[in-house]
């Protein structure tokens, strides 16, 4: 039996390993070989403790892409954050599909999860882990007696990447364990409730907004931002009905016209020539996008590797007849397709239709054969010039999980909404950078689509079609309830469920309601 080791005060180990995020090129400690008095002794000692809290967005562990992975009991790969995330916010929509026999993988898109899932597991592990790191960060950056210039900055960054990895707890679990760093190390955490975290993370990321030490923009993408703590705003209060039953599209409104007007930031629109505009925005080189990318968990196929985040999406999307070398890698593994519901939201002429089609055929009649559904080709490990990343077994492409053109389109859903944020002009730029004419959206319906279209793949589409009320019933797609032509499936399938093996580690918590039974 897996059991969840509580870190949610406790440091998790990290190795010798040179990490490269954003400009943290620095070495993680070490917290098994020193005490936290003895390794933390400096300002670099404290850089090299937050590089590793960014560090788990992006890799298993610290010693390589599978080397001693942090989350025991599953193949480092699979346990990664990002790898996580897609499994979670992707296989359960009409966007993906993957046809690999690993475990339980197929009833993601099959909505037939357990509450012993080993998936749901590794991703609620790496949720928690993640906050456990940020904890130790804070608490330790407060209470040593060594003073630096950039302490108090290095502690908003871990309270934002903290604030990150609750998001993804209230928006994928509702009702959670919760500890921050007044914690008491050692001690089962109590459970919080929706609403609640909801309230913490609002008043976390309004204060990080309005007066913490952040900079506007991040020094690169892969850095926190005050862009980035209003963007996780907006997107909090995007969904506060789904999170509390109460909504707060004005707030979303008023902190989106912020990032609009001064955020400095804008759509990427300048194309290198090789490839269009819209897909620079997923190379190998696309740090360079820092004009639209607010926040980018960052991937090096040298010195940040990984089998899971772009790795996986780029490698997973290509197989059958297709070139490897055409995405920049060495070999594909067959597995990630999508349904012909969602191809079918696309028009020609539109520059985010980034499928391959040649050999395959549109329909899904078995979810296990690769050619089974059109495959994406918008992640690719070739830079803007047209070159391939550094190496072809690991990619060099960040992850983007913020962007400006997400903010344009959340406008214009709060417009439709009933709240003035001058949105349909936003919304139009993204239609346009995609070669398509640049009409307002006539309804909600319309929002929706052109969210599908511009974001897929990026891990935002459970939360919109449950924002939107279609989710688990109103709009179907192959094989959603196990059936070929798709089926409803019960609403409690919007959240999933707290892992068997945390509520034997902590019996403070309570399954979430729909899988009461199954306990």
């Amino acid at each position: 039996m897996k059991t969840i080791n509580y870190i949610l005060g406790i440091v998790a180990a990290a190795a010798t390993i040179t990490s490269c995020v954003g400009d943290l090129n620095v070495t993680p400690i070490d917290p098994n070989a020193n005490t936290a008095d003895k390794a933390l002794v400096d300002e670099a000692s404290f850089q090299s403790f937050l590089s590793g809290v960014y560090l788990g967005f992006a890799t298993s562990g610290y010693y390589g892409a599978n080397g001693s992975p942090s989350i025991s009991g599953l193949d480092g790969g699979a346990s990664q954050y990002i790898r996580g995330l897609y499994h979670h916010s992707e296989l359960t929509t009409d966007e993906s599909v993957c046809g690999w026999n690993d475990q339980t993988i197929k009833n993601f898109h099959y909505m037939n999860w357990t509450t012993d899932d080993s998936f749901i597991y590794a991703f609620y592990s790496r949720i928690f882990m993640q906050v456990g790191m940020a904890n130790e960060f804070i608490r330790e950056a407060k209470n040593t007696p060594v003073e630096f210039a950039s302490k108090q900055q290095m502690i908003d960054e871990a309270r934002l990447l903290r604030a990150i990895a609750y998001y993804h707890a209230i928006d994928n679990f509702g009702n959670v364990p919760f500890a921050d760093e007044t914690a008491i190390v050692g001690v089962n955490p109590d459970q919080i409730s929706r609403a609640d975290l909801y309230a913490w993370l609002e008043k976390e990321l309004v204060d990080l907004v309005d007066n913490s030490t952040l900079p506007a923009k991040g020094a690169t993408t892969s850095r926190a931002s005050k862009g980035a703590a209003q963007f996780l705003l907006a997107k909090l209060y995007l969904n506060a009905k789904v999170y509390t039953g109460t909504e707060a599209y004005d707030k979303c409104a008023a902190v989106l016209k912020n990032l609009i007007n001064g955020g400095g930031y804008s759509l990427h629109t300048s194309s290198a020539g090789t490839y269009p505009a819209y897909q620079e925005l997923f190379l190998a080189d696309n740090d360079r996008c820092n004009d639209e990318i607010i926040f980018a968990v960052e991937q090096d196929g040298v010195n940040t590797t990984s089998y899971g985040a772009t790795n996986y999406i780029i490698f997973a999307s290509t197989g059958g007849e297709m070139d490897p070398a055409a995405a920049g890698i060495s070999s594909g593994w067959g597995g990630l397709r999508m349904t012909p519901e969602f191809y079918n939201k696309f028009s020609d002429g539109d520059a985010r239709k980034l499928f391959y089609t040649a050999t395959q055929q549109a329909s899904i009649d078995d979810i296990g054969e690769f050619t089974h559904g059109y495959a994406f080709m918008k992640f690719l490990n070739m830079t803007s010039a047209g070159a391939a990343g550094k190496e072809s077994g690991f990619v060099d492409t960040d992850f983007p999980m913020m962007r400006y053109a997400d903010v344009l389109l959340m406008a214009a859903e709060c417009e439709l909404r009933g709240q003035a944020v001058d949105g349909y002009a936003g919304y139009k730029a993204v239609r346009q950078r995609a070669g398509l004419s640049a009409t307002a959206p006539a309804n909600l319906d319309e929002v929706l689509d052109e969210r599908a279209r511009e974001l897929y793949q990026e891990c935002w589409r459970r939360n919109d079609l449950i924002r939107f009320g279609k989710f688990t019933s109103g709009y179907n797609w192959q094989w959603k309830g196990n059936v070929k032509e798709g089926k409803d499936v019960d609403k409690g399938r919007e959240l999933f469920p707290i892992p068997d093996s945390d509520l034997l580690a902590n019996t403070k918590l309570q399954q979430n309601e729909y899988y009461k039974s199954a306990e």
